[in-house]
């Protein structure tokens, strides 16, 4: 038996895209806007565990929430 690949090249993704499936995503019932800290008072709040951090927080020491993830 001979097996033969042909490479196919792929489209760069599109802005397009990006709202298509958040679009799709949302309409699923899904989150589509990026979480990021809350405010209390002068203090971060994470949103998943509701810590509080000094401003200069990059995640939370709590639970590992990390904005940038």
């Amino acid at each position: 038996m001979v097996w033969r690949t042909i490479a196919c090249m792929a489209a760069e993704p599109s802005a397009r895209d990006d709202e298509l499936f958040d679009q799709f995503l949302a309409d699923n019932g899904h989150e589509t806007t990026p979480v990021r800290w809350e405010r209390s008072y002068n203090k971060l709040q994470c949103p998943d565990c509701g810590a509080l951090h000094d401003e200069s927080a990059a995640d939370c020491s709590v639970c590992g929430w990390d904005p940038a993830a």
